[in-house]
């Protein structure tokens, strides 16, 4: 992305090529002529970079002068605050110790809020960690049907051969 400065640079360049090109250009120009307007195109350039870098020096300046200004209003604000503050107190004799209570509510309120912010981390935690140990309860009581179910099923397997067995047996005798 082009500086303001550059695309200024750019743009009287195009303005120089313009006027070269409108109708100056001929077969019998000489390199003489091609050579001044040329110089007169880099004087003009430079009178306009100058006249640029004096624009951007004086805005600077302005900008150093503004910051100072709101510097001073700055301090000014803190000083009448302060002098608002002395005047509040004049009028409350309470005033003071208020203030104390207020900035020791303030100083617990900043202790308070990472405590809430730990509770409330671990009673996260403490849901995940119960919502996991249910799941594998629910996932141990499907394996013991199943285990129940295969070991029955094992069960009738084993007596049914046990039974034709049995049978063999007893057509031997």
């Amino acid at each position: 992305m082009a500086t303001p400065k550059q695309s200024f640079d750019q743009q009287q360049l195009a303005i120089v090529q313009r006027v070269r090109n409108s109708g100056m250009i001929g077969s019998n120009q000489s390199p003489m002529m091609d050579d001044k307007e040329e110089e007169m195109s880099r004087s003009a350039l430079a009178m306009f970079r100058a006249k640029e870098e004096e624009i951007e020096r004086k805005k600077m300046e302005v900008r150093g002068k503004v910051h100072a200004y709101l510097g001073r209003v700055e301090e000014e604000t803190k000083r009448l605050a302060e002098i608002r503050e002395e005047l509040e107190g004049l009028t409350d004799p309470l005033r003071k110790e208020v203030g104390i209570v207020r900035k020791k509510i303030d100083s617990v309120n900043k202790e308070l809020k990472p405590l809430g912010q730990t509770c409330q981390r671990k009673e996260r935690e403490y849901k995940e960690a119960l919502d996991a140990f249910n799941e594998k309860n629910r996932e141990k009581a499907q394996l013991v049907t199943k285990l129940m179910e295969l070991v029955t099923e094992s069960e009738k397997l084993r007596m049914k051969k046990l039974e034709e067995l049995s049978k063999n047996v007893d057509t031997l005798k």
